[in-house]
């Protein structure tokens, strides 16, 4: 279920500069050898606190009806985050490169299969309920080795095993915040990256909610409905930068209200489509700039129960100017908002 890198692998994504250290040369990679349980546990014990997991698949967002090109989010991120600079501002010995699920045989088979024929849509979304599965036993994993997974690359369809995970191994159903101009709660006609939330809420997976710019008519009359019998919560772009009606940090300090409600454990969530002109699966030019974004991956982190980052539907090749400027911009912002995650941690934990 899941793919490591080797040193070799590693080593070809890094571009080596005399006088200078790259976050990649520096990284933890999984031992050799070893089964997952095993090669969590050694990277724990060596000091790792963050495991990099990448899915590289675009099936949820098509069987959503968008755009493909989600499958190359992870790649477009490792190209830009391995070649940082490693210096006093992150130890880069705390970050385990663990590799990516195993999608390959998905894509293959959903190849050339449309969401628009009734037959194939079905087809696309049981090929989202097997991802499903990968992801929820790899990313459970990792949360009994006492690790915080940063999950990068796909649809926002994978914040349903993610929750799933968070829930299981914690034994209580998890809050989640969620920066989204969707609150993807559509029905559950099948899974995609349209409904993770509402699947998880339905399962017992999900129970305080906040979805933060939720822009109010790119949600359907039903999907709010639902959203409000699940007594989850939202803050609209139009409130916060229209009519004003309230600061940007004020709407923060709102969700961070609603996702420390309880006792469960909190996930990050952020779809990409949310930072105004990203290249994504579906594109804004009406979104948060990504300071904003910055900040609030930046203040979740700092909450000690936040437990995971998941940054979803980045698609490079979306971009207007080719797939080159789109992994470039995606590649940036990916790392720019692991970097905030990672930062937040540390000041909580210099905190306590």
């Amino acid at each position: 279920m899941l793919q490591p890198y080797t040193q070799q692998q590693l080593d070809s994504l890094c571009v080596q500069r005399a006088g200078e250290s790259r976050l990649g040369q520096h990284i933890c990679l999984p031992q050799p050898g070893a089964n997952l349980t095993q090669q969590l546990a050694q990277a724990k014990n060596a000091g790792c606190r963050y495991a990099l997991l990448g899915i590289a698949e675009d099936i949820g967002p098509r069987a959503n009806f968008g755009l493909a090109g989600a499958d190359k989010g992870w790649s477009a991120f490792l190209t830009r985050f391995l070649n940082l600079q490693a210096n006093s501002f992150i130890n880069a010995a705390e970050i385990l490169l663990l590799g990516e699920i195993s999608c390959h045989d998905l894509q293959t088979q959903a190849k050339g299969l449309h969401s628009q024929d009734p037959g194939q849509l079905n087809t696309l979304r049981d090929l989202v309920s097997v991802l499903d599965q990968r992801v929820t036993e790899v990313v459970q994993a990792i949360f009994a080795a006492d690790l915080m997974p940063i999950v990068i690359g796909g649809g926002h369809n994978n914040s349903y095993p993610l929750l799933k995970a968070l829930t299981l191994s914690s034994g209580q159903s998890a809050n989640s915040a969620n920066l989204d101009p969707h609150a993807d709660f559509r029905p559950l006609e099948g899974r995609h990256s349209g409904n993770g939330f509402s699947y998880a809420w339905q399962d017992g997976f999900l129970a305080h909610y906040f979805v933060l710019g939720l822009h109010e008519l790119k949600n359907s009359a039903a999907t709010l409905t639902q959203l409000q019998q699940a007594g989850a919560e939202f803050c609209s772009y139009q409130r916060i930068f229209v009519r004003r009606e309230l600061s940007y940090q004020q709407a923060l300090e709102q969700c961070i209200d609603v996702v420390v409600q309880g006792q469960g454990d909190i996930g990050i969530e952020l779809d990409t489509d949310s930072i105004s002109l990203m290249p994504v699966s579906a594109f804004t030019n009406c979104g948060l700039t990504l300071s904003a974004a910055e900040q609030f991956v930046y203040q979740l982190a700092m909450l000690p129960r936040s437990r995971y980052l998941h940054l979803a539907e980045a698609a490079p090749e979306q971009h207007p100017s080719g797939i080159a400027a789109g992994m470039n911009e995606a590649g940036q912002t990916l790392a720019a908002l692991v970097f905030a995650f990672i930062q937040g941690k540390q000041h909580q934990a210099m905190a306590l």
